[in-house]
């Protein structure tokens, strides 16, 4: 996996939660608290996650085959989905569950410094894995906001960790009200609407990165900044006089396919054109290294067809 792809960030938080659920899952043996219980499957269940993020990230890099000629790029959008139906079904739904049971028959909790310190404990480890994604993201967002890096980042993994690493130290929280409400009141309803408060939590992050991964399965264009430094690399005001049309689509994150049709002038030789059309693909790939994969259509340019509606319409041809 690349850089991009923020491994360094993934392995922070799979190291964080294998150890986090460990220590949830004894506090809850000791305490019966069910918010421990849904703490330490939600940490299990994010500890798979960011297991899937690697695989996605290996199986992603194989060569192109005859039956794939693009490659596997797009194998890492289908395992962050994955990771977002993961998070719905093992975190939240889980979580709801165990919060109404909890609800409807409470009792109370024992030993209750077993899941205060556990907490405790869970939520610097937490801090330290959000604060490498963090770290890992800012080196990526540039003048992004949080919510547009999420929206517009072409890698997966690192938006599906920060999210998820938001909503372990939300739910830490949570929980830790949950209980000290318990623990304070002697209820052991308080426990149970901490359980449910985290399922919810869950549930509607689950939501955003399963909408968000969606788009990238369905095929997004390059960013605004790669399609303006696109255009200016295409037309050389020589040979190439406009681009009559053009489309862009990621393969995967680092991999983009720029498709064009270019207007050239009617007296150029094919040489002339071929020649033109090399030139320009150096000059994209120079300016976006990661338009990879390039087909450039040349045509002759009819102001009075595009003006009709024709895009560009070659005279007496076909626009294909």
């Amino acid at each position: 996996m690349s850089a991009s792809g923020g491994t360094k960030a993934i392995v922070a938080a799979l190291a964080a939660n294998l150890a986090i659920a460990a220590a949830k899952f004894v506090a809850f043996l000791f305490s019966g608290s069910s918010s421990m219980l849904a703490e330490s499957v939600h940490s299990l269940a994010d500890s798979g996650n960011q297991g899937l993020l690697l695989l996605g990230g290996k199986r992603a890099q194989r060569e192109a085959t005859p039956q794939h000629p693009f490659g596997y790029g797009r194998e890492r959008y289908i395992y962050a989905f994955l990771v977002s139906i993961v998070l719905f079904s093992v975190g939240g739904m889980f979580a709801i569950y165990e919060g109404y049971e909890k609800i409807k028959h409470p009792h109370e909790i024992t030993d209750w410094y077993w899941p205060i310190g556990v907490l405790v404990f869970a939520i610097i480890a937490e801090a330290f894995s959000f604060r490498t994604a963090i770290k890992e993201s800012n080196e990526l967002r540039g003048k992004l906001s949080w919510p547009q890096f999420v929206r517009r980042a072409k890698a997966p993994e690192l938006p599906v960790v920060l999210l998820e690493d938001l909503g372990a130290l939300v739910g830490l929280i949570l929980a830790l009200v949950g209980v000290s409400l318990a623990l304070t009141t002697g209820n052991g309803v308080w426990d149970g609407i901490g359980t449910l408060c985290i399922g919810v939590l869950l549930i509607v992050i689950a939501v955003v990165l399963a909408a968000e991964t969606k788009s990238l399965l369905l095929g997004e264009a390059a960013g605004t900044e790669e399609v303006d430094k696109i255009k200016a690399a295409l037309v050389d005001g020589d040979v190439v006089t406009r681009i009559i049309h053009m489309r862009t689509l990621h393969l995967g994150p680092e991999e983009l396919l720029v498709a064009a049709k270019i207007a050239v002038r009617h007296e150029d030789t094919a040489a002339e054109v071929a020649a033109a059309i090399d030139a320009a693909e150096s000059r994209i790939r120079e300016a976006v290294p990661i338009a990879r994969v390039i087909y450039l259509e040349p045509d002759i340019y009819d102001e009075s067809a595009a003006t009709g509606g024709d895009r560009g319409k070659a005279p007496g041809g076909s626009d294909h």
